[in-house]
Order: structure tokens, then sequence, then C-alpha cells
């Protein structure tokens, strides 16, 4: 793996260990102000920022991962991350989620020159029916 990738790697890392401890300050470090949550499947639900760091910190807990193979692009001052997980989701205390493929975009700032996660697509199998419904409620917009 070449040092870029290495990198992106290291902060996709951080953000799951962020998500873990429920760090909100280093999750904000991270997440780009016009950050997009999207939990695909047959029906997919979306979570932007504030929401995502309010359910991230609260009701949508991620309790372990596993990366798989992962693949790193880069693009400019734009970089792709993409690897199949196994992971602890659980909401309000419930499983929800134990398998899914993650697709991240990442973009480095002009400004700050420090790379900030923009969008964030997470898979779920066929299987995980009642995902959508249950992303829905972690919407702030309703």
């Amino acid at each position: 793996m070449n040092d870029f990738a290495s990198k992106i790697e290291a902060l996709e890392h951080r953000w799951m260990r962020a998500w873990i401890s429920r760090d909100t300050a280093d999750m904000k470090k991270l997440a780009s102000r016009d950050l997009i949550v999207l939990f695909g499947a047959d029906k997919s639900a979306i979570l932007d920022r504030p929401s995502w760091l309010d359910a991230a910190t609260s009701r949508l807990r991620c309790a372990g991962y596993r990366f798989g193979p992962v693949y790193v692009r880069r693009h400019g001052g734009i970089a792709l991350f993409a690897s199949s997980v196994d992971l602890e989701i659980l909401l309000d205390g419930e499983p929800l989620l134990s398998r899914a493929f993650f697709t991240n975009v990442w973009r480095r700032s002009k400004v700050s020159r420090r790379w900030h996660a923009i969008e964030r697509v997470i898979t779920a199998p066929r299987e995980e029916a009642e995902l959508p419904g249950a992303v829905r409620s972690l919407q702030h917009w309703r």
C-alpha cells in the first residue's frame, strides 16, 4: 500500500474509532460541513451532518468493525475509499447492521490542507430490510 492510501485508511480508522468512542469533537473535525451519509438498500435513507453527528453519539452506536480488502484512489484533491466491513451497529441498543460495504469520498481543504469526509455510502445486504426506516427515524428534518 502506498503512503497516500495508508493516510486515507488511517483517516477511516480514526473516523470509526471516533464513532465507537462517541468523540463528537473528532467527528466534527473529520466531517465536512456538507457531509451526507447515505444508507443504501432497496430503499435508501440519508443523514446530513447534524443528523449524523447527533445519531452517532446517541442512538446509532458502532460497537466494533473490521475492514476487508481496502481500495483507495486519488483524484487530485478528492480521495475515494472503498471496503467491505464487518461491524456491529446498534440502533437504540438493538442490532441494526452487521455487514456492509463502505464507499467514502474525502476532499482536501484548500485552506487547512486537511482531508474531510464529504460523502459516506453504507450499502447493506438485502437481508437488512429494516435499515431505511430505522435510519429515517434519525433524520432531523422530518
